[in-house]
């Protein structure tokens, strides 16, 4: 897979690093953060723009974003079935909702880059729930800055260990949405005992 990713990398550029960054923003399994460690390691070897490999991963990150969280709003209930339909995805999306619903608009912000398999998600959350539109555009775009500084930067500087690189990031990303999921797992249980306990007490 690395070595498909760094050829067409090298053979499309910028434009497949919009795209791809752009599909990953709707929750579709392209690689776009080894595409963009791929894409900053060529920058570091002149063979292409390092401002137009970061101009095109944020635009598409962004771009994909905001589409997300439209489509979520004007087709909520079709979105809410479809998902309830896959259950891994559907998982993904009520972890999100627990993500969101612990750290509120900067779930945004934490979700492009830190969790961000959780990140289309919280972008169909937010639009489902009417999130402030402007709220999410400004904590997203934030993020988004994060996020391609950091993969493409890190391509950038460790051009020649892009694997390894990549191993690593994968494996931290996915111990932090583990993280994450417990962490909300442990508020919803006290939050039900909590319940119960006040249901007890008033019969």
């Amino acid at each position: 897979m690395t070595d498909l990713i760094l050829t067409l990398a090298a053979d499309y550029g910028v434009p497949l690093l919009f795209s791809v960054t752009f599909l990953s923003c709707l929750a579709l399994p392209v690689p776009s953060s080894l595409l963009m460690l791929a894409s900053g390691g060529f920058a570091a070897a002149g063979d292409l723009s390092l401002a137009a490999v970061a101009v095109a991963a944020f635009g598409g990150a962004v771009i994909g974003d905001n589409l997300g969280y439209w489509i979520a709003r004007r087709f909520g209930p079709h979105l809410t079935r479809w998902l309830a339909t896959r259950p891994r995805r559907a998982a993904m999306r009520d972890r999100s909702q627990a993500f969101m619903q612990k750290w509120g608009g900067s779930s945004v912000f934490f979700s492009c880059w830190l969790v961000a398999p959780l990140g289309p998600y919280v972008n169909y959350v937010s639009g489902l729930t009417s999130f402030s539109w402007p709220r999410f555009a400004l904590w997203g775009m934030a993020g988004e800055v994060v996020w391609v500084g950091l993969y493409v930067g890190l391509g950038f500087l460790f051009a020649d260990n892009i694997t390894a690189i990549s191993a690593l990031l994968s494996s931290i990303s996915g111990f932090l949405v583990a993280l994450v999921v417990a962490v909300g797992l442990g508020f919803w249980l006290v939050h039900v005992s909590k319940a119960r306990e006040r249901k007890r007490a008033a019969q």
